[in-house]
């Protein structure tokens, strides 16, 4: 029996890099949330997510429902494959899962009042804030490693590179060449058929996806990930870039999530800590306002189809917008909106019909297609959205 991953409110304030997907399928550590439960579960997965996602995004009949921004755990495993039917499982005022009396591809939490209700008081990762994706990195990489590298033997590396640990594991067709592998401190996973390019230094905790590639004399620091076919160079530092990215050249990237389809340019960099070291605040959809993170490094959180050009100066915790595209001199504001063409000279609206040109180029690049539902999806985020382009 599949499972479904059920958005909360969290899908709120995960934008605006939920604006294009369900909570569970975004990727922290090697792999997405949705993608955690079901190999550990061993199943197949749906999402019951937003009208407008659920074209991509289907859902599957399924008795067990899991909360899409609940990453597993041990022990959370055991009580989740352990519920009985009409029992539902909370942390304190939080759903976490239940299990229905009759598979279904959705459900209505009115409907589930009457439920046992089953309590977890163990640790977890939740993320609820997009800062919690590079925040739960480290730990999550770690989490993932050991679930994919269980019972498996590495693939080898050629002898040119320098190895300090043996914390590493090589997916079947990766290689790399005269490049250093630091594994002391955390693991180093290598993807299928990806690629490290000579003179790079590698530090762990990393996870470098399937077919994605690290260009020559690049410096990656720990607790970052480089999703699928994506391919990056220059200095990263606590990073997650989803798939399909590219930051291909020198600059600076820290304590930063990058969505899918983004591209950097050259030599552009982004500040993670302010110069009176004080706590960064970050753009929040929910309320249109500026909110504390608690946090003295944070960078930048760029949603899918944003882009960038040369020379790009990002502030100290900004955030850009689904298919925003910055170019210019100077430093844009700190929160660039969805669909914003410009950058500290001013914006005007990237409109829909010019983005999806560019977007269809991207992806026929890469061999894909731009589908209708792909083209309704961020229709409708262009509309949601207008109310933020204050041009």
């Amino acid at each position: 029996m599949a499972i479904n991953l059920f958005d909360d409110t969290s899908w709120r304030s995960l934008r605006p890099l939920t604006f294009t997907r369900p909570v569970a399928d975004l990727r922290v550590g090697i792999l997405t949330i949705a993608e955690k439960w079901a190999k550990q579960l061993n199943t197949d997965f749906g999402f019951q997510t937003q009208d407008y996602l659920s074209a991509k995004f289907t859902a599957k009949q399924a008795d067990l429902f899991i909360n899409g921004a609940i990453c597993p755990n041990e022990a959370l495993i055991d009580v989740v494959s352990n519920l009985k039917a009409a029992q539902a499982l909370y942390a304190d005022d939080l759903l976490i899962a239940l299990r229905l009396e009759e598979a279904a591809f959705s459900f209505e939490v009115d409907k589930i009042k009457g439920f046992e209700k089953v309590f977890f008081d163990e640790p977890y990762v939740q993320l609820k804030f997009p800062e919690d994706i590079f925040k739960s990195n480290d730990l999550e990489i770690k989490e993932d490693f050991k679930l994919l590298t269980k019972g498996k033997t590495s693939a080898t590396l050629s002898s040119t590179n320098v190895f300090l640990g043996d914390n590493i594991f090589v997916e079947e067709g990766a290689t790399a060449e005269c490049a250093t592998f630091n594994s002391l401190q955390g693991p180093i996973y290598l993807g299928k058929n990806s690629q490290v390019w000579e003179g790079c230094f590698i530090r762990g905790s990393f996870a470098l996806c399937e077919g994605s590639s690290v260009k020559m004399g690049a410096k990656i620091y720990p607790q970052t990930t480089i999703g699928p076919h994506s391919r990056v160079g220059g200095e990263i530092n606590n990073a997650v870039i989803w798939g399909y990215s590219s930051k291909g050249h020198e600059g600076y990237l820290g304590n930063s999530v990058m969505g899918q389809w983004c591209n950097i340019g050259a030599d552009t960099n982004n500040s993670n800590l302010k110069n009176n070291y004080a706590e960064v605040k970050l753009w929040d959809y929910e309320n249109e306002s500026f909110r504390k993170t608690g946090l003295q490094f944070c960078g930048l959180i760029m949603a899918d189809h944003a882009k960038c050009g040369i020379n790009t100066m990002f502030n100290t915790g900004t955030v850009a917008g689904v298919s925003a595209n910055v170019f210019g001199a100077g430093f844009p504001r700190n929160f660039i909106p969805d669909f914003a063409w410009g950058g500290a000279n001013g914006f005007e609206v990237y409109t829909l019909n010019k983005m999806l040109a560019t977007a269809k180029l991207v992806y026929n690049r890469r061999g894909m297609e731009l589908d209708d539902i792909e083209v309704a999806m961020l229709t409708e985020v262009f509309e949601r959205t207008k109310a933020l382009r204050h041009f």
